[in-house]
C-alpha cells in the first residue's frame, strides 16, 4: 500500500478542533480537502503530519499556533475614527469586513470593538494565536 510523500496530491477527511473541544472546521458532509503535500496549501503544522500516511489511516495531529495561522499580532488591529465609516456598513461585534489598504490590496477585517467615538478593526486571522486539533483520515493519495 502506498504512503503519501511530498509532491503527492491527497485527499483527507478532517475535523479541527480548539483545545476547549469546539469544532471550528470540518469536511463532515462534504468533498475531502484536496491538497499537495509539501505545496504550502495547508497550514504547516498539518502538511507535516501526512506523509507516511497510507489509504485508511487516520491520526490526531496537535498543532501549535506556530505552525497554524501564528501568535495575534496587535499591530494588526487599527483603531478607525467611527465617523469615516459609512452608516450602512454594519459594526456588531465579530462583523466580518474588506478593506482596502493604501496598496490597493483587499484584506479581511473583524469589528473587535465600537465605542462613541472609534471602532476597532482586527486583521488577524480568526484562529491566529490557538492551537489546533485535527483529527485527520487519509482517503486517496496520488503519486507525483
Amino acid at each position: 500500500m502506498s504512503q503519501a510523500k511530498s509532491g503527492d496530491t491527497v485527499r483527507i477527511h478532517y475535523t479541527g478542533t480548539l483545545k476547549t473541544g469546539e469544532t471550528f472546521d470540518s469536511s463532515d458532509g462534504r468533498d475531502p480537502l484536496e491538497f499537495v503535500v509539501g505545496s504550502g496549501q495547508i497550514i504547516p503544522g498539518l502538511d507535516v503530519a501526512i506523509p507516511g500516511m497510507a489509504v485508511g489511516d487516520k491520526k490526531t495531529v496537535e498543532v501549535p499556533c506556530a505552525q497554524a495561522y501564528g501568535e495575534t499580532n496587535p499591530d494588526a488591529r487599527q483603531s478607525v475614527p467611527r465617523g469615516e465609516i459609512p452608516d450602512n456598513i454594519p459594526l456588531d461585534l465579530g462583523t466580518q469586513l474588506q478593506m482596502q489598504t493604501p496598496q490597493g490590496q483587499v484584506m479581511q477585517v473583524t469589528v473587535a470593538e465600537v465605542t462613541e467615538t472609534e471602532v476597532t478593526l482586527d486583521a488577524n486571522h480568526a484562529l491566529a494565536g490557538k492551537d489546533l486539533i485535527f483529527a485527520i483520515e487519509m482517503v486517496g493519495i496520488d503519486a507525483a
